[in-house]
């Protein structure tokens, strides 16, 4: 089963950038669970573009709209960041916990796990 797994911040975590030396152990443990995976960090939400469709037109908000820096938004709904994530294929949500509670980013920031609908 695939499951995603989105680290969460409020912003305030300097852990955002850089790479951090406790993944490599998580990565080894990942391995000999036998766990597929990829995942990334991801830029700060300031960086990011949203798009929603109304009305038949298309709106578009952040960095880089209308040509320059700044923009208007992005409008998530939301206190919190996603600022990285890993797509996981476990046997179930058991090895799945087992792989969000090792990794080195529930340390320091929430872990939303979330099943992939299957075809």
């Amino acid at each position: 089963m695939h499951y995603m797994l989105f680290m969460c911040d409020d912003g305030s975590s300097d852990t955002l950038e850089g790479t951090d030396p406790r993944l490599t152990p998580w990565l080894d443990r990942v391995a000999e669970l036998g766990v597929e995976h990829r995942g990334s960090r991801l830029r700060p939400k300031a960086e990011a573009v949203t798009v929603r469709v109304r009305d038949g037109q298309v709106l578009v908000s952040g960095v880089g709209v209308g040509g320059g820096e700044g923009g208007d938004g992005p409008f998530a709904e939301t206190e919190e960041q996603i600022c990285g994530f890993e797509v996981v294929d476990c046997a179930d949500l058991d090895v799945a916990l087992e792989v969000a509670g090792s990794h080195p980013s529930a340390q320091d920031h929430a872990i939303e796990i979330r099943p992939f609908w299957e075809d």
